[in-house]
């Protein structure tokens, strides 16, 4: 797992008007928070956040006021239009502390052959694992699978440290037939009724 390097600001600001400020000087506001201490207020630099975050989970170490301290992402706020990045809070870990995040499933493979779609029932899968080993995803094979299959949180083979934090027999992925055929042939007969009408 990559972990990250950022050093931060201390926020004395607060409001909209002060947060519109810290955007237009290309940073954003956020914040640092848990193991019960007080929350602190952050200025991050915007483009090397937007970079860290692309990684899932991604570990960062950051500095404030002298000090290093580790955290992960908990909530990321974006512009819904732009998507640019308006607020991160950010959640206080140390090494060896057991985190619960979600990580992204990924599959591989191709169906058995026939008209088949793949339906991700869990897009990320709830895990607990070490704060400074957190695996970046999982991938599932779905080779050979066939309508009416699916596969199980327990079915996935994790990272070694890190185990579920969901139910063994939650369906993370099942493959269904493709119902293109039936439809058209329904809209077919709905013509001619239509058509006779």
């Amino acid at each position: 797992m990559s972990e990250v390097k950022l050093a931060t600001e201390t926020r004395t600001e607060f409001g909209k008007g002060a947060a519109r400020r810290i955007r237009r000087d290309n940073k954003v506001p956020g914040v640092l928070y848990g193991h019960g201490t007080e929350p602190v207020h952050l200025i991050f630099p915007g483009h090397e956040l937007l970079l860290a975050l692309r990684t899932p989970n991604v570990l960062i170490a950051l500095e404030v006021d002298g000090k290093t301290a580790l955290a992960i992402p908990k909530s990321v706020q974006r512009d819904p239009l732009k998507g640019f990045l308006e607020h991160v809070d950010l959640l206080l870990v140390k090494r060896g502390e057991k985190v619960t995040v979600e990580i992204p499933v990924q599959t591989e493979g191709e169906l058995a052959p026939g008209a088949y779609l793949v339906e991700h029932v869990l897009n990320a899968l709830p895990v607990e694992a070490e704060a400074t080993h957190i695996p970046e995803s999982v991938t599932v094979s779905i080779a050979g699978l066939a309508a009416g299959d699916s596969i199980l949180a327990k079915d996935i083979e994790l990272p070694k440290g890190t185990t579920l934090a969901v139910e063994d027999d939650a369906v993370v992925v099942q493959v269904l037939a493709a119902q293109a055929e039936e439809s058209a042939g329904e809209e077919s007969e709905g013509d001619e009724a239509a058509a006779e009408a």
